[in-house]
């Protein structure tokens, strides 16, 4: 009886597992938003090395001579008002946009995986709490909270700017990992996993969290692109990163002026910030597919 019950706890996880890589390599958008974020990965991690195969190398060797020229075999996207080249300005920029992106994902995950496990596991006064506290973060309006607190904090830094996104971005996490937690709470292999004495964290660790983790994980996949854009926004309304930062969001709210007289100064940096987002996007809608055993064929 003892094994059976066993059985029984660990059959969805591995029926689940056994299902998602199959469902994932037969997508070919899969592997295309793979390679894309791969490559940003390495122009993010080493992008001397990226910026020296076109064009100058150092993205804060400017000359005024070369003020706002357009593309040319010496300087690929061309150069900006100060004469600095755009694509060494686009490849550091990288960075600090996925840095920002990352960073802030995984800290609204952090708490939203605590507290969401702890409101829907346990409910009652934890779920109550939990729900006030986070219609009160989702009743105030995301940017406005963000340009507030970061025009109070004087020059904020990628870390800085990081930190205050995250602290408006846990509450939609959380509610996903509540509701998660709660349709996971229920099930048979949950109940068996109890009937053997097995303790609540033990039962959260091994049994809950791993079949919880699905819908989420494709949420925060998503999610990395849209801070990446929120932090493109609250820079071109100067309330983001500032000089001698280099982002994205940087070079578009510097470009906004001259798109008329010199569209590749906003072209190329809003190319490689789309380019980004659709394809975080993308990830996240085949991952959440992937990891819906209902939406998976066969």
């Amino acid at each position: 009886m003892t094994e059976t019950a066993v059985s029984i706890t660990h059959l969805p996880e591995v029926t689940a597992r056994r299902g998602v890589w199959p469902a994932l390599r037969r997508r070919p958008l899969f592997w295309i938003s793979l390679v894309l974020l791969a490559v940003l990965a390495l122009i993010a991690l080493v992008p001397q090395v990226f910026a020296g195969l076109f064009g100058q190398p150092d993205p804060r060797a400017c000359f005024l001579a070369d003020s706002a020229q357009p593309p040319s075999p010496e300087h690929v996207f061309g150069t900006d008002l100060q004469g600095c080249d755009i694509y060494a300005n686009v490849i550091y920029g990288t960075s600090s946009s996925l840095f920002i992106g990352l960073v802030t994902t995984a800290l609204a995950l952090s708490v939203a995986m605590v507290v969401g496990t702890i409101a829907g596991y346990y409910g009652g006064i934890a779920d109550t709490v939990v729900s006030r506290l986070t219609d009160i973060f989702l009743g105030f309006p995301f940017i406005l909270g963000a340009i507030i607190v970061l025009n109070s904090v004087g020059t904020p830094t990628p870390a800085v700017v990081a930190l205050v996104l995250a602290a408006f971005s846990w509450p939609t996490l959380a509610r996903l990992v509540r509701g998660s937690v709660r349709a996971v709470r229920p099930t048979d292999y949950v109940q068996a996993a109890r009937a053997l004495g097995i303790g609540d964290a033990g039962i959260l660790w091994r049994h809950v969290l791993p079949n919880a983790i699905g819908p989420v994980l494709a949420i925060t996949a998503t999610m990395v692109g849209s801070v990446i854009v929120a932090e493109a926004t609250l820079t071109f309304l100067g309330v983001g990163l500032r000089s001698p930062s280099i982002s994205w969001g940087l070079q578009l709210a510097n470009a906004q002026s001259y798109f008329a007289g010199s569209p590749h100064m906003l072209l190329f940096p809003a190319l490689f910030l789309s380019v980004t987002v659709l394809a975080l996007i993308t990830l996240g809608d085949i991952l959440r597919d992937a990891l819906d055993p209902k939406g998976r064929t066969s």
